[in-house]
């Protein structure tokens, strides 16, 4: 006991790594984004979504302008392409909708497994939209991954049901987001983007709710609603900590955490309990997804 007195712990050269550094953030990131979902679950079923939704972008501004108000300042919104900024956070506006109007139908695990199909239609978009070449043996992995998600519905089954569109229509939305982000490469500050995403968030929003469907909150969902926000926020900043650190070929497999979360936070809070159809097409789903990212990483 004496002799541990003043021991000095060797580092984690895990963590000290920046391959290292940016696991540990997805991993974070992932299970700030399944606290969200979860929140966001039980608040719908109390408030309407655009109310949640200009809340969750008022502190997402809110965040980042204490972050990087006073060493940024004009050039938190200073942008070469306003009109692309301006749809690229309008697609991830509805694709925040869709998904969190999906959660009212949905168990958790379900709709964040339909949602993996994200990076699936990435690749199947950037052909025509970006022009970029899709080995045959790419488009053999999205259309396995959509064979995932006929595995999870089952037709047939009873979740086949016309809400299972709004997860799909959210990944429809947050692929062409993605797109967009990729024009913005090397050409537009990735803060001064997530903070106009927010700006843009918060105006819409707060335009389509105030005041006439304002519900207002408990003290209780009031503080859930900022949490919500935070959480949120916060994750995607990490994102964009990760991707200064790891290529999305690394991330990609860690980022499919997230179902594991929702399939334990869904069974905790919700009584989910996913079957094996299920676990089968969100396993198909990731596998393709990994095959994805390493197959475009080798490019």
């Amino acid at each position: 006991m004496i002799g541990a007195i003043g021991m000095k712990f060797p580092p984690n050269r895990f963590l000290a790594s920046e391959r290292g550094q940016g696991i540990a953030l997805v991993l974070a990131t992932m299970l700030l984004f399944v606290i969200h979902d979860v929140l966001s679950k039980h608040l719908t079923r109390h408030y309407p979504i655009f109310e949640l939704l200009w809340v969750r972008y008022l502190v997402h501004v809110t965040f980042m302008l204490a972050m990087f108000a006073t060493r940024m300042r004009l050039n938190l919104v200073r942008t070469r392409r306003p009109a692309l900024q301006f749809v690229r956070a309008l697609f991830l506006l509805a694709s925040n909708f869709l998904f969190m109007a999906g959660l009212r139908y949905l168990p958790l695990a379900d709709a964040t497994a339909i949602n993996f199909v994200t990076p699936l239609l990435l690749v199947a978009f950037s052909a025509p939209l970006l022009g970029e070449k899709v080995e045959s043996r790419n488009w053999a992995a999205v259309c396995l991954g959509f064979c995932g998600v006929l595995v999870i519905v089952r037709p047939g089954g009873a979740l086949l049901q016309p809400a299972v569109l709004l997860p799909l229509s959210s990944a429809c939305c947050a692929s062409l987001y993605q797109i967009i982000t990729r024009k913005f490469r090397g050409s537009e500050n990735p803060v001064t983007t997530h903070f106009i995403t927010g700006l843009t968030g918060v105006t819409v929003t707060g335009l389509a709710c105030w005041p006439s469907t304002l519900v207002t909150p408990t003290p209780l969902h009031a503080l859930l609603m900022f949490c919500m926000g935070l959480v949120v926020g916060v994750g995607h900043y990490l994102l964009i900590e990760v991707f200064q650190r790891i290529g999305p070929a690394v991330a990609a497999p860690f980022t499919y955490t997230q179902f594991l979360w929702a399939m334990l936070f869904g069974l905790l809070f919700f009584g989910d309990v996913p079957d094996m159809g299920s676990l089968l097409g969100c396993l198909i789903i990731v596998a393709s997804g990994i095959y994805l990212a390493r197959s475009q990483s080798g490019k």
